[in-house]
């Protein structure tokens, strides 16, 4: 156990937080992903897991530590329903809820369409996936940056 860093987030987990740098893409990925597959395509080459919790709850202890980038207008995409691209289910809200919380403020996720977020996905720095089993649990964070004074 360390002081300060959220249990759930297992050492290499931690490592490619870390590692990653302004502007690497995060995916946070649901139990129906193909996230072994894709995580061998993405710049961390293997997959990680935080088992047994939700994806909002993954997003919380993601962003206990991790920036978001301010450069961009929505540095947290969700995957869209298929058919229903305006559709906000449950387990997006709450991921929303972790964002504002995190950031002290409102800042609405983007979203991106199902098969454009697995090409980027592939893209990406790493896939997280959690033990999150609803639908449409999956999120793609970018990275910002922690001002020298923080």
């Amino acid at each position: 156990m360390l002081k300060g860093i959220d249990p759930i987030l297992n050492a290499d987990v931690l490592h490619a937080l870390k590692s990653m740098g302004h502007g690497d893409d995060l995916i946070i990925a649901d139990m129906n992903f193909p996230a072994d597959s894709i995580a061998r395509q993405t710049v961390y080459g293997r997959l990680l897991k935080l088992e047994n919790v939700t994806a909002g709850r993954a997003a919380q202890a993601i962003l206990s530590l991790m920036p978001l980038d301010s450069f961009v207008p929505q540095p947290v995409l969700r995957m869209e329903i298929v058919g229903k691209p305006d559709e906000v289910p449950p387990v997006q809200a709450e991921v929303q809820a972790a964002i504002d919380a995190a950031e002290g403020r409102s800042w609405p996720m983007g979203s991106i369409e199902r098969f454009a977020f697995y090409e980027a996905a592939k893209r990406s720095y790493c896939v997280i996936q959690t033990g999150e089993r609803r639908f449409y649990g999956c999120f793609v964070l970018k990275k910002g940056v922690l001002p020298p004074d923080a």
